[in-house]
């Protein structure tokens, strides 16, 4: 491959894109967050590509707009998660490359979660596709859940309707049981024993729930005594029934007691972190009918508006104690992922996991923090899947013209998949050392605050 100038801009994700340039021999300019004046100096010259890598979507556009502005035409790769804004900004900027590690990552993770000896399972618009490795290679065939996996998860969610998950909730079903039980008792007492017309019992037995008595005060001295305690219990269970309404109406909630937002009982997906790779896990594992649950610590996280929306449970609670992950009912789901922006927090809620039910298929999300080797080292802690390094491998991918449809992680080796099912081999790189304190570059200049100045002439990044 010969040899090119790549302008990459970001911090924690641009290392790893940076170090898998400057791996393959390339030259490499990397910007953290460039103003206008930095960045016009290191567009001069011939430059084969730009990367700009943020997690914050205004930032990605802002500077992809830059880059078209100061270098027209410049073929750019661009992360941005929400897809309205990566469509309009694939339409605005023809020469422009739009992804995401959510996207990159979702197929490898949901395969792990549904069915591991997948590589990666993905939607086309003929159906679910998986990618198995055999004898040597990779095999593409078409997915279906094997019919055991769909019935559990059908009769999971059946048994999750009208099953509360807070206490309000529960404090609300109770009312409304008892006031039903009420209604149900005068009724058949008036059919039963006094013999009157179905229509007319009903609405003497609404009478009484409505604690105005019966229409008329005949009848036998048993049934008086019992409408009258019955208006006295319905006095509380009116109360109760009120008391779990209004706090449930009031309080944000984001899991229903009927529908797809009910949380089910069976054959489930736990995820744990709802950012922009457990939204797009969540939504995956709903297209293949099965139930998910997503739990998200922060009560203000940013996609708990679009999951309601989405129809996804979520339950608003920290992951890492086991009172919160036996609710969720572990020891009937099918696996559960950890897919929070923390590696630590994720090992934490795996171990915690493993705790609950040791037998449980637990996928973690990892990359990002050097802990992550040494742990899994100690033991195994479940199946681990590396998002850096398969976002920063379709990312440099990309960059350098391969236009790749997605990159599986098989083994200790990264596979990217080409137009037309071809799959290539991909090394696994390391982070850069740029933009770290106290680190400075190879014809030193400091590395901390983005760089100045023109093309590098030497193997540079600074």
């Amino acid at each position: 491959m010969p040899r090119a100038y790549y302008v990459v801009i970001g911090s924690d994700a641009a290392r790893r894109v940076c170090g898998s340039l400057r791996s393959a021999g390339h030259l490499v300019r990397h910007l953290r967050q460039p103003s206008d004046e930095e960045l016009r100096p290191a567009l001069d010259g011939e430059v084969a590509g730009v990367a700009v890598l943020f997690d914050d979507d205004v930032e990605s556009l802002r500077y992809a707009l830059a880059v078209e502005h100061l270098r027209p035409r410049v073929p750019l790769v661009v992360t941005v998660f929400d897809r309205t804004v990566a469509e309009q900004l694939a339409r605005m900027i023809p020469n422009c490359r739009v992804t995401s590690s959510a996207d990159v990552a979702a197929p490898v993770l949901l395969a792990a979660c549904v069915q591991p000896d997948l590589l990666a399972l993905r939607q086309t618009p003929e159906g679910p596709v998986g990618a198995r490795w055999e004898q040597g290679a990779v095999r593409l065939e078409a997915y279906r859940p094997a019919r055991s996996l769909r019935y559990r998860a059908r009769l999971g969610k059946i048994r999750g309707q009208l099953r509360p998950h807070d206490g309000s909730s529960r404090i609300m079903l109770a009312g409304l049981a008892g006031l039903f039980g009420v209604l149900l008792a005068d009724w058949t007492w008036a059919v039963t024993l006094h013999h009157r017309p179905p229509v007319e019992a009903l609405l003497e037995a609404a009478r009484t729930l409505a604690t105005v008595g019966p229409a008329t005060a005949h009848g036998s001295t048993a049934y008086l005594v019992f409408t009258s305690v019955a208006m006295l219990v319905t006095v509380v269970l009116t109360a109760v029934f009120t008391a779990g309404m209004v706090d449930r109406l009031l309080a944000p909630r984001a899991i229903g007691m009927v529908g797809s937002r009910a949380l089910p009982r069976a054959g489930h997906v736990v995820v744990v972190g709802l950012g922009q790779v457990g939204l797009r896990l969540c939504t995956r594992v709903q297209a293949l009918g099965f139930g998910v649950i997503a739990v998200e610590r922060d009560p203000a996280a940013p996609n708990l508006r679009l999951a309601k929306a989405l129809g996804i449970p979520v339950v608003v609670a920290d992951a890492r104690d086991r009172f919160v992950l036996r609710k969720l009912r572990l020891h009937t789901a099918q696996a559960m992922a950890a897919v929070a922006s923390d590696d630590l927090d994720n090992i934490a809620v795996a171990v915690a996991a493993r705790a609950v039910d040791p037998d449980l298929r637990v996928v973690v999300r990892a990359g990002d923090h050097e802990a992550i080797a040494e742990t899994r080292s100690l033991f195994s802690i479940g199946i681990v899947r590396d998002l850096a390094s398969l976002s920063a491998a379709y990312t440099t991918a990309s960059l350098t013209g391969l236009r790749p449809h997605g990159v599986l992680a098989q083994d200790c080796r990264l596979l990217v998949e080409g137009p037309g099912g071809s799959f290539s081999p991909w090394p696994y790189t390391g982070r850069c050392a740029h933009h770290q304190d106290g680190v400075r570059s190879d014809d030193g200049s400091s590395r901390g605050g983005g760089g100045r100045g023109g093309p590098p002439t030497a193997d540079t990044g600074g």
